[in-house]
């Protein structure tokens, strides 16, 4: 089976609609570096609605050795560097990233990516969610940007347009 590396957006989101506990069931192994639970905590600190990585014994703190010194200089979070960096020492991996920025980047080295609207397409061909439809739309409702033309491209892959 799979195994994956997350910044902390999907985890986010797919917390807020619901999704998360799909990640054990499409991965063996999730790893996040100790950047993403930092922002995770620091969220909850100050009373947003975000998951607590201490209750997800399947997720584990997993932190790069080194980070590509080029990407320090991109206006990227420091929990996607951190992913994107343990999925580059880790290339079985895939890294779940949504930002565009960070998503061109890890593309541009060579990594598998994966964003939230991919983990739903995945969840529905596993037969773990019926329909993709009200999760997509849950999505938008719980802060995740979705272009009209983005919605409809994912609900024609999932063949429910």
């Amino acid at each position: 089976m799979l195994k994956a590396v997350s910044n902390t957006s999907p985890l986010l989101y797919l917390f807020r609609i619901g999704g998360l506990e799909w990640l054990p069931q499409l991965f063996d192994e999730v790893w996040m570096p100790e950047a993403v639970k930092n922002e995770l905590q620091a969220g909850r600190s100050k009373g947003y609605d975000v998951p607590n990585p201490d209750d997800y014994s399947w997720l584990n703190v997993v932190n790069p050795e080194s980070t590509p010194s080029e990407w320090l200089a991109l206006d990227l979070g420091v929990g996607e560097i951190a992913a994107m960096a343990l999925a580059l020492e880790n290339p079985d991996r895939i890294v779940l990233l949504d930002d565009m920025l960070a998503r061109r980047t890890a593309q541009v080295a060579g990594l598998q990516v994966w964003g939230t609207l991919k983990v739903l397409l995945e969840a529905k061909s596993h037969g773990i969610i019926e329909k993709v439809q009200p999760y997509v739309l849950k999505m938008s409702d719980v802060g995740m940007w979705i272009s009209a033309e983005m919605k409809e491209r994912i609900l024609k892959l999932a063949r429910e347009s």
